[in-house]
């Protein structure tokens, strides 16, 4: 592609000479206007490789044009060579600071004409292939990080899967929990990437079955005092598990897994915390894993109506759930429905 040479100046007889000058430079083509204001107009939406601007112009001179340029996004590199006489020492000064590259002095001489704009075209050229190489960098890193989401994600499936082989309440259960997580992510107003991270590392909210014995974990019936105490066993679990990751999915899952049994007036387990002090993670997934399991049939029970589980996530607002979560759960109730319908055991 040809280079791109900007030139302004108000006087015909100079456009024409420079426009003629260009021309015995290897691959430019040249623009011109007469008003800078014009100018102005053609560089939003071209990106010249040089500019070449009179400074004694109506209307805005060579120095408010280079202000202006200056300021345009991605406009602040381009090489500008300004055209000034010889006794303007102050102009000059004024010009570098406002970003001006180079100086022609008048009367223009041709030989040093293609000289000094032969230089900024080379500036140019190595600042493009600089932003090119950035750029390459860019992909290269995006690249890099999507692998690395990729393996997160399936280490989550795979440690998922682990659990799902003893836990007869995984399957659809952790897919459903998991998107309502991120709904009451979205309702609190919870950063995108929080409510990405969130999806992803809620299943992992009952890793800590696995350390469950069978006979307490698969009991068909209620558990007795003594084998809830074991059960509940399975919060330490899954945080000693998944904590020490450098993985920011693991670390919000060994989180989840230890606080989504805690009730927001401390009486939950295993640490008995309350209020914020539960994090925000752990009491979205409280009210999410709730639903799904009051609203799920399991071998030992019956699914609850939709109109109970709702009943039961009010009643315990402000008690065994951060009312916050629940209002933000509920206020996404059409969205809840289409999770609900979406992943259905065995679909």
């Amino acid at each position: 592609m040809a280079n791109q040479v900007l030139i302004i100046d108000d006087t015909e007889v100079n456009l024409v000479l420079f426009v003629a000058l260009v021309k015995k430079l290897d691959d430019c083509e040249a623009h011109t206007f007469a008003r800078a204001r014009d100018a102005l107009v053609w560089v939003q939406d071209h990106d010249p490789d040089l500019v070449i601007v009179d400074y004694m112009m109506p209307d805005i001179d060579g120095l408010e044009f280079i202000r202006q340029l200056r300021a345009i996004p991605g406009r602040d590199a381009v090489p500008v060579v300004m055209i000034t006489a010889n006794d303007q020492k102050q102009l000059r000064y004024r010009a570098l600071d406002l970003g001006a590259s180079d100086f022609l002095t008048k009367p223009v001489d041709k030989v040093e004409f293609l000289a000094r704009t032969r230089n900024m075209l080379l500036v140019s050229a190595a600042r493009r292939q600089l932003a090119d190489r950035a750029s390459w960098l860019a992909d290269e890193v995006r690249k890099a990080t999507a692998e690395i989401v990729a393996r997160e994600r399936e280490t989550v499936l795979r440690l998922c899967k682990a659990a799902e082989y003893r836990d007869p309440e995984t399957g659809a259960h952790i897919l459903r929990m998991a998107h309502y997580s991120q709904l009451i992510a979205r309702g609190l107003g919870l950063p995108i990437g929080d409510q990405d991270l969130l999806l992803e590392a809620a299943p992992l909210h009952d890793i800590g079955k696995v350390g469950i014995a069978d006979k307490v974990l698969l009991k068909p019936g209620r558990l007795d005092a003594q084998e809830f105490e074991l059960m509940k066993q399975h919060a330490v679990f899954g945080y000693d598990l998944l904590q020490g990751s450098s993985s920011r999915v693991l670390q919000a899952g060994a989180e989840i897994a230890r606080g989504h049994h805690e009730k927001f007036d401390g009486s939950g387990y295993p640490r008995g915390i309350g209020g914020t002090d539960i994090p925000i993670f752990s009491r979205i997934v409280a009210v999410a894993d709730v639903f799904d399991a009051l609203t799920s049939a399991r071998p030992y029970k019956s699914a609850w109506t939709l109109e109970a589980a709702v009943d039961f996530l009010v009643q315990g607002s402000g008690t065994h759930f951060d009312p916050d979560c629940v209002r933000a759960f509920l206020d996404a109730w059409d969205d809840v429905m289409a999770i609900r319908n979406r992943y259905q055991e065995g679909v």
